[in-house]
């Protein structure tokens, strides 16, 4: 008797691919085998943080949205629509769940077991393939350029962002391997397995790969007695051995460790069985390189208990944007990624720092990063910039409010310091009873920086208009944008002062086009891209946003596209200003990378010609917003 709803979800399933190149019969039999879920508008399905299910899931009607939960705060990620799959994170990797999958209306989903679909993964060619291509190009139908959405996307945080970064980047692995011959006797090379702390080792024959001996041959094979430990590797090994290519993608080293059920691969010159080896992947490999994911950077951090675990994903942290130059992404998605896990890390020192202090904050308050942390562009590990504003609240309590917050905010930015992010230089810091201070006292400050600019403390209180509050109560953010937003509004001489000091930076070329450099010191005939390129448009983008009232937007290249949108008179060279801003921020972050520093001076000398070019036209148009800014804001207000 045939099963009517089976039929159904076979013929819905025909549709799309991976299903769409199996037979009828073979989805009849899947179908019948899998289960239909009826979901209510925000109903879940799974959640973030929980274990994977022993099926995944296709949409058969309405939408699943899936999201990141950090801090109490809710961020759609993605949303699944008809035939879209979620929930293969079990396929891929055996822990938990990343992201929650939420009905964003009255859904149907179809419940497949995993177990039932897995042997069409290795027995289909064209379900294997799209399943490569997809997870390569993080595309739900790698074969429909307008519907492709993200397949994986409960693997991400955000997906169009991390494409590349998660999982096409090249996997690291042992190289020059551990390898042994067909005669040798398993109980040497256990010995040699165990020396070296390794869990495999190649068998050759005339220098070519033939098979492998791992802990696994060892452990169903020779501890089960099933043979001694004295015969020789040719009678347990595992053959033949799956043999790669060099530069394999972490994607391609899980899908091929699937399809042949192997925890090794062996890399080879051509990646044929016919070529020498250089390598060996396993098991352990691939989960390193998922480690280095923004996912799972974030999940360390909120899991972190002290300074010590944090510096670990901040040290990850550089290799995810190590990995990110070198494969090209764009430095704006660089730095929204990096963003979310320096805020994190931000986040959870001052948790730890509450927790530490033993007894909960005396009155609400909010954390803010302010200046390059503010902005969002701290690429590479630079100064602390930050301050804390607590609640009004009464006169004969002030005090000992402040110094519980004093305590906590030294906690915070001492853990921070450990971390790797330097202390303020001119201390600018929330552990500064001058940055830590009620409501009432920042919109006092604030006022006197509108109302009363003078030349010697533009520069400081710039800074403070590149915030980002990161931590605590809305409320209070609100009431001081609220405020900074009314005494803005028509005020000539604020804004005079702020582009005076925006065209204070020396510029980057002299008479002659050629490049001023430092003329000695430490960093004599080096170029400040800092001083002389980075800030000047940082500074332009600062006076003209907050002009136009975008207290919200605080990143220059952010900045810059909104104003781009605001002036169409002057879109291109907004439009110019930020594109030459990411280049900027590509040359100070590859020169940090490599010199381990902050990147701010650059050796022209090792610059190609081609890449001195490009950094030359990067000033036309800080020039040019120059002259926007001496046009647009009359010096005569200064008085």
């Amino acid at each position: 008797m045939k099963n009517p709803v089976a039929e159904n979800v076979a013929k819905f399933l025909k549709h799309f691919p991976p299903f769409s190149s199996m037979t009828f019969e073979e989805l009849f039999g899947i179908a019948n085998l899998s289960k239909i879920i009826y979901l209510e508008k925000n109903q879940i399905l799974f959640k973030g943080g929980e274990e994977t299910h022993e099926n995944f899931y296709v949409v058969k009607s309405g939408a699943v949205g899936l999201s990141l939960t950090s801090d109490a705060e809710e961020t759609l990620v993605d949303k699944c629509d008809e035939g879209d799959i979620l929930g293969l994170r079990p396929f891929f990797a055996k822990n938990h769940y990343l992201m929650t999958a939420k009905a964003r209306e009255d859904s149907i989903i179809c419940s497949i077991p995993i177990a039932v679909f897995e042997p069409y993964i290795t027995d289909n060619k064209e379900v294997l393939k799209f399943l490569l291509q997809s997870f390569a190009s993080h595309t739900r139908n790698p074969y429909d350029k307008e519907h492709s959405g993200k397949l994986i996307s409960e693997n991400m945080i955000f997906a169009e962002h991390t494409t590349d970064i998660q999982y096409f980047q090249p996997i690291k692995y042992t190289k020059n391997p551990v390898t042994a011959n067909l005669d040798d006797v398993v109980m040497y090379i256990a010995k040699t397995m165990s020396s070296s702390s390794i869990g495999s080792v190649i068998i050759q024959k005339d220098q070519l790969p033939i098979g492998i001996v791992t802990d696994r041959d060892l452990r169903s094979k020779i501890a089960t007695g099933l043979f001694p430990i004295t015969i020789t590797a040719d009678k347990i090994m595992t053959a033949p051995v799956i043999t790669v290519p060099e530069n394999i993608s972490v994607a391609e080293a899980q899908m091929l460790m699937l399809k042949y059920n192997v925890g090794h691969l062996c890399v080879t010159k051509d990646g044929t069985d016919k070529s020498q080896v250089t390598g060996i992947i396993s098991e352990h490999d691939v989960v390193a390189a998922q480690a280095n994911t923004p996912g799972m950077l974030l999940k360390q951090t909120r899991r972190a208990f002290d300074a010590k675990e944090l510096k670990v994903v901040r040290d990850r942290m550089t290799e995810l944007i190590q990995n990110s130059i070198d494969k090209n992404i764009p430095v704006s998605h660089i730095t929204n990624i990096v963003a979310e896990i320096n805020i994190a890390i931000t986040r959870r020192a001052i948790e730890l720092a509450i927790k530490e202090m033993g007894a909960p904050p005396p009155a609400r308050f909010v954390w803010l990063n302010i200046g390059s942390q503010g902005r969002k562009e701290q690429l590479l590990l630079t100064d602390q910039d930050n301050a804390l504003i607590f609640e009004d609240i009464d006169s004969n309590e002030y005090e000992t409010v402040k110094s519980y917050f004093l305590v906590l905010a030294d906690k915070v930015v001492r853990t921070l310091s450990n971390v790797g992010y330097e202390m303020s230089p001119d201390d600018v810091m929330a552990n500064n009873p001058k940055w830590c201070k009620s409501v009432t006292d920042w919109i006092k400050q604030y006022n006197i920086w509108i109302n009363s600019p003078e030349e010697k403390t533009v520069q400081l209180s710039s800074l403070f208009f590149d915030m980002d509050f990161l931590y605590g109560t809305p409320e209070i953010e609100q009431v001081i944008t609220n405020n900074i937003e009314k005494s803005m509004q028509q005020n000539k001489k604020f804004f005079a002062y702020l582009a005076a000091d925006a065209l204070k930076n020396p510029a980057p070329l002299g008479f002659f086009r050629q490049f001023l450099v430092e003329n000695d010191g430490e960093h004599k005939d080096t170029f400040d891209i800092k001083n002389r390129a980075l800030e000047p448009l940082g500074d332009a983008a600062r006076v003209l946003a907050l002009s136009h009232n975008l207290v919200d937007f605080t990143g220059t290249y952010q900045r810059f596209k909104k104003l781009a949108e605001l002036e169409p008179e002057n879109e291109e060279l907004y439009t110019n200003c930020a594109d030459a801003f990411n280049v900027l921020m590509r040359f100070r972050t590859e020169e940090g990378l490599i010199s381990n520093s902050d990147g701010r001076y650059l050796n022209l000398k090792e610059l190609s010609k081609s890449d001195r070019l490009k950094l030359k036209n990067c000033f036309q148009p800080i020039n040019e917003i120059h002259d926007l800014l001496k046009n647009r804001f009359s010096l005569t207000y200064i008085n």
